[in-house]
């Protein structure tokens, strides 16, 4: 984890076409240089509780990871779940490590993890965000939907920002 600084911020304002809400940190970087993770307050400024402590920024990341959903891929894998105890045990893991990061920064009493965690798969973008934050080998569904995406990093960075943050330009896709 590393603070998130005034370029890292207009880079991910430009991400997302909005500006952060509860930006706390650069959880990971995408190879380009640019985030692709950031690490989010568990309760935004006005004081709403916010869950989603590892958060996808990277449009192109996240457009491969919108696909592999669209797939039925959260489907088959929340079957697993339930089929394979040793994948199941590995993903409550995951949930305890997700919670634990966010417990760390601020307790949110009674609010579940992120992504259907342990349960069932509800959203990969939160696992995989998870697994680029935690690193290999904590969220099992994380990385086996990393294995699956495209090198999303490979036409340059999704965004540009200048020597002064908020010098944005736009690369092509």
């Amino acid at each position: 984890m590393e603070p998130a600084t005034p370029a890292d911020a207009a880079a991910v304002a430009a991400q997302l076409g909005r500006p952060p809400r509860g930006l706390r940190a650069v959880a990971h970087r995408c190879p380009c240089g640019n985030p692709d993770v950031v690490e989010t307050s568990p309760r935004l400024p006005d004081g709403t509780p916010f869950p989603t402590t590892y958060y996808l920024t990277c449009p192109r990341a996240a457009s491969a990871v919108g696909t592999l959903e669209s797939s039925g891929l959260m489907r088959e894998m929340t079957a697993r779940l339930a089929e394979d105890p040793e994948l199941a045990a590995a993903y409550r893991a995951a949930h305890e490590d997700y919670i634990a990061r966010r417990d760390a920064i601020e307790v949110l009493p009674g609010f579940p993890s992120a992504g259907g965690m342990p349960g069932r798969v509800k959203c990969l973008h939160v696992l995989v965000a998870h697994a680029l934050a935690a690193g290999p080998g904590v969220n099992p569904l994380g990385d086996e939907t990393l294995a699956r995406l495209p090198e999303w990093w490979r036409k340059g960075p999704c965004v540009s920002i200048g020597e002064e943050a908020g010098e944005e330009r736009e690369e092509s896709a």
